[in-house]
């Protein structure tokens, strides 16, 4: 289950606005320094957040967050500068903010479109993960230091969901300082850092230190 739905909504926008501020603090060499996004610069992990907010909206739910996709929204804006990625984000955050006044709690428990194997609750949980993770990963490329908030909560909740869904065991994450989610009932207590944890669980960090292996990994 994903985090409420008001909190969710909220965290979402206020997580887009954090980002907004990020990419315009952005200098050239940040823009264009390599992250650890396989083949990615900063700013084309900008252009992949950025662009996958704006295909929510535009309702472009085929293939999202597919290689051929995530690709696609990162050659559209290739040549555009920082500011005017941030400019775009601050329209889509805008059109996100209204479309989140549909959402009833029907709707927030019904199928996610375009065939994607969640609810739109957690579909809306899923982008905000993805802001905040990627908010990470342009910090590390720019040398900058590491953020937590609300979104690592997100974050954790998404992993959780995630492992569940891909059989991975039963387990009770319960890290530090977040509320306890259970994979497939809960079992074996997984404890320590949230976020070295998210790190782990997204290969951009050794899981050993936590005691677990690469199967923690939700992209394996």
């Amino acid at each position: 289950m994903p985090l409420p739905r008001e909190e969710t909504l909220t965290g979402l926008q206020d997580e887009l606005a954090r980002f907004e501020e990020l990419l315009r603090s952005l200098d050239d060499a940040a823009w264009r320094s390599t992250s650890r996004c396989d083949g990615w610069t900063a700013g084309d992990v900008a252009a992949h957040v950025v662009g996958s907010m704006a295909d929510v909206v535009a309702g472009r739910f085929d293939g999202l967050g597919t290689p051929e996709v995530t690709e696609r929204e990162v050659h559209e804006r290739r040549d555009r500068s920082p500011a005017e990625i941030a400019d775009e984000l601050r329209q889509v955050t805008k059109l996100l903010s209204d479309l989140a006044g549909a959402f009833d709690d029907a709707a927030w428990d019904a199928p996610a479109p375009g065939g994607l194997a969640m609810t739109t609750g957690e579909g809306v949980e899923a982008l905000w993960y993805d802001a905040y993770l990627h908010n990470l990963d342009i910090r590390a490329a720019a040398g900058m230091p590491e953020v937590r908030g609300p979104g690592l909560r997100a974050s954790v909740s998404h992993v959780a969901s995630t492992l569940d869904r891909q059989g991975w065991g039963a387990a009770t994450i319960a890290l530090d300082g977040v509320q306890e989610f259970a994979v497939a009932g809960g079992g074996r207590r997984i404890t320590g850092d949230p976020l070295r944890f998210v790190l782990a669980a997204t290969g951009r960090a050794d899981p050993r230190p936590l005691g677990l292996d690469e199967t923690v990994n939700i992209y394996r």
